[in-house]
């Protein structure tokens, strides 16, 4: 009763669903125990007792799929622990493909889950039938059997978690809602304090608290508006029905998933759950979740759910003759990326926040309870959390209109085709450089990335300006080529303009980064490093550049998705007595890279500016003047060729792309997309943050022991753990993997890596090489025992997975285009 609610409490969890549920208990399970759970109605009764409970296993990202693993292996073993059933069975399922491209995917997943180590097979047509007899299977090419899969009743699971957690010393309170988050200046820092909160039956209190965690569903967004932090999600509806007795439905029958027809099924008391995600959703809580909709649902909605009924009676025809119990229409919330969020908001120091689960609160319940745990009591995370952390996020993204267009999109994208290179159409164009239209003029083709739309290559006319997606090589395939080429051998433009970018300033700034950065950040004015910031673990949080301006400010240019998640990490690494500010000055610079061998021969025909390598060499930052402008050149590459980038404000971008253009036409310039720089940064070797560098991977495995200062006594976040790295070794590598016989085939990355017949690993990023006529990708091959070091990887037979069909592969530990890197410093 809220009577017995204390007035101070180490951890207060808003919100009692099965991800609430969840962190109260890992909470426990990690040795805390003063938790308090405020629940506004009763545990479930939001979106989780409506959930369809289905759990599978596999994920996009490696780190993801870990966490579904990690829920499994909880939900079997909870009833033992607690007493109490969560009807957790482990049916497995079946994943089916009507056409040849969702085929091609399926034994694409197959190959991906060997590489995870999740037990995956391809099956036939009539195998699939066999295990699942009441499906119509004449008109399917086949499908992918996962026998670890399963399926749990979501308001047991939340129960039994509850259990638990109180068992081990946490309050769980039910019919408490909390009207107000409070906050306070601590240590210079706004921090959480507790919450106000009113039962239902009138009462009101306050409760102090060191940490509050929101996990408060669809009413997530709203509670973090209590406190001034963005949570952007967007409720949607979503629907099932639930039939009757159905002859040939079993107990122990598989869930079984259709993505062509946007249907999933599973048994129910000897009948069928049916539900799906239909490709264009209808958005629901415009105006605001009401406080009241407990274990509600919304008005059948027959229309909507056309689409999925007619796939389905195609799939299941006694569907057409089986009586349906009831039609579910329960709201939940969908992100816009889809994908969960975790994490401490870089808005208010310990408030934490666990929301948007996108329909699979369900199998990412256990798992995402335990990941935010572990983050709240270690003070970070523990693991590669980036694919869902919240700092992916930024505050625009919190705009209703556009979450209320993107999630008509989002809820889909479950069953949607996940062709490679797919981009999201909806609430679009976003945020836009100066030179957006020119570059639509142009040709451009865009996508997008943190909102930027940013042209992925040039057609030939603004009608061809279009993906046709498939998984080999698309249509863009011969224009992005010529852009590549370009670069090797003449010159290239590219805006880069969407490079987040801080000014660090203050008269501690050398020693702040010093403290945070790998490598040796005391250079001269002018001089930039690259180097990459870690974590205690010793593995990557981020890598950027750093160009020094002046003895007391840095420019420090990072990836356009690490906008939010690089401020506040330097931030939070301040010391107070420091004087040391960061500033995002993203929007205040264009930035266009000049690129290729005739680079210099341009820039000098339009600058009075010495470009030449004596005055200007590699890592150098000038200003210069292009035509009317003053801009900032800075010599550096990620496309592996002579080139610089300009650092143009933004009411000058215009000008300086018109002057290039027009002195441009000697050299044969041409305008380059992200496809391009793809190709050339791959063929190159250059890493990429978020695949190549995670929280997950070291320096040392990655091939960048070089950029950290080892050699001298300086400390820095991680190097206690890099030396001890550096002396036992490591158990994989960071190769380059080509397909040299393989001209007619393309690599998107995710496929498997084999040496001498076993999965080792799983290709990280890939394209294809232009310049090496191939295939060519990066990836980490792992050694199971031992360190994997040059002799072991030079002795192994690989080959590469491509959707069930192995390719021998070629593995380099330096690129295979210009290893010695002297291209660049011409």
């Amino acid at each position: 009763m809220p009577a017995t609610l204390p007035s101070h409490a180490r951890v207060v969890v808003i919100g009692g669903g099965i991800i609430g549920c969840s962190v109260a208990y890992h909470l426990t399970q990690l040795g805390w125990r003063d938790i308090v759970l405020l629940e506004q109605g009763q545990l479930s009764c939001g979106t989780t007792w409506h959930a369809a409970g289905l759990v599978g296993q596999l994920r996009a990202q490696e780190s993801m799929t870990r966490l579904i693993r990690y829920s499994t292996s909880l939900y079997s073993q909870l009833e033992a622990e607690t007493g109490l059933g969560t009807g957790w069975k482990q049916c497995g399922s079946l994943s089916v493909a009507r056409t040849a491209e969702r085929m091609t995917q399926l034994k694409r997943t197959a190959a991906g889950a060997r590489a995870y180590g999740v037990q995956c097979e391809v099956i036939s047509p009539k195998e699939a039938g066999e295990l699942w007899p009441v499906m119509r299977t004449d008109d399917l090419l086949g499908a992918v059997w996962l026998p670890g899969d399963g399926k749990a009743n979501p308001t047991d699971l939340t129960q039994a978690l509850a259990r638990g957690a109180r068992a081990a010393g946490a309050t769980i309170v039910e019919h408490v809602r909390v009207t107000a988050v409070h906050a306070e200046e601590k240590a210079g820092r706004r921090t959480a304090t507790g919450v106000t909160w009113r039962s239902k039956a009138g009462q009101t209190g306050r409760l102090d608290a060191e940490i509050v965690v929101n996990c408060a569903g669809q009413w997530a967004k709203a509670v973090g508006r209590l406190c001034g932090v963005t949570v952007p999600l967007h409720s949607a509806e979503h629907y099932y029905i639930v039939t009757e007795r159905i002859a040939g439905v079993h107990p122990d029958l598989p869930v079984m998933r259709d993505p062509d027809g946007y249907i999933y099924f599973k048994e129910e008391v000897g009948g069928l759950v049916m539900g799906g995600f239909e490709p264009n959703a209808k958005p629901w809580g415009m105006n605001g979740i009401p406080d009241e909709f407990e274990f509600q649902l919304l008005p059948d909605d027959w229309d909507q759910f056309e689409i999925l009924m007619e796939n389905a009676l195609a799939r299941v025809p006694a569907l057409e003759h089986a009586q349906i119990r009831q039609f579910y229409n329960g709201p939940e919330s969908f992100t816009p990326d889809n994908n969960f969020m975790l994490g401490e908001a870089p808005e208010l120091r310990n408030f934490f926040v666990g929301a948007g689960f996108n329909s699979m609160g369900i199998a990412s319940a256990g798992g995402a309870g335990m990941a935010l745990a572990e983050w709240i009591v270690a003070g970070e995370p523990t693991m590669d959390l980036w694919p869902v952390d919240i700092r992916r996020f930024a505050r625009f993204n919190g705009n209703d209109a556009w979450l209320h267009d993107r999630v008509k999109e989002t809820l889909g994208l479950h069953y949607a085709m996940p062709w490679p290179n797919r981009e999201l159409d909806t609430a679009r164009p976003f945020r836009r450089s100066p030179l957006y239209h020119l570059l639509r003029d142009a040709g451009a083709c865009f996508g997008s990335k943190m909102g930027w739309e940013r042209p992925n290559f040039f057609a030939p006319g603004a009608a061809q300006a279009v993906i046709e997606y498939s998984f080999g090589q698309q249509n863009w395939h011969p224009w992005s080529a010529a852009e590549h080429r370009a670069c090797r051998e003449g010159v290239a433009l590219f805006d880069m303009t969407s490079f987040s970018k801080f000014l660090i300033k203050g008269r501690d700034s050398e020693s702040v980064l010093q403290s945070l950065c790998t490598n040796d950040v005391a250079v001269a004015p002018d001089r930039t490093v690259y180097t990459g910031m870690l974590n205690e673990r010793g593995t990557y949080e981020s890598d950027f550049t750093l160009t020094r301006l002046a003895h007391d400010q840095y420019l420090m240019v990072t990836g356009s998705a690490q906008a939010t998640r690089d401020l506040d990490m330097i931030e939070r690494r301040i010391p107070l007595d420091r004087h040391c500010t960061v500033v995002d000055v993203t929007g205040q610079l264009a930035v266009l890279a000049v690129m290729g061998p005739h680079a210099r021969a341009l820039l000098q025909s339009v600058s009075k500016a010495d470009w030449s390598n004596q005055v200007f060499p590699f890592g150098a930052s000038r200003e210069v003047d292009i035509g009317y402008a003053t801009v900032r050149a800075t010599r550096l590459t990620y496309v592996g060729e002579l080139g610089w980038e300009l650092y143009v404000p933004v009411e000058f971008a215009v000008g300086v792309f018109e002057v290039l253009q027009a002195a441009g036409k000697q050299w044969g310039l041409v305008n380059g997309g992200y496809y391009a720089i793809e190709s050339l940064r791959i063929e190159k070797g250059y890493r990429a943050w978020g695949r190549e560098l995670t929280p997950d991977t070291n320096p040392f495995e990655a091939g960048l022991g070089f950029a950290c200062k080892l050699d001298k006594a300086i400390p820095f976040v991680g190097r206690e753990a890099l030396l001890e790295i550096r002396a036992r070794g490591v158990q994989r590598r960071l190769v380059t993997v080509t397909l040299d016989g393989a001209p007619d085939r393309m690599l998107w990355g995710g496929e498997a890596i084999l040496r001498d017949g076993v999965p080792v690993g799983f290709l990280s990023s890939a394209a294809f090489g232009h310049t090496l006529g191939c295939p060519v990708g990066l990836g980490y091959v792992g050694r199971a025992e031992g360190v994997c070091d040059a002799a072991y990887l030079a002795a192994g037979r690989y080959q590469v997975d491509l959707a069930g069909e192995l390719f021998e592969a070629r593995v380099h530990l330096k690129a295979p285009y210009d290893p010695q890197g002297q291209r660049v410093r011409i």
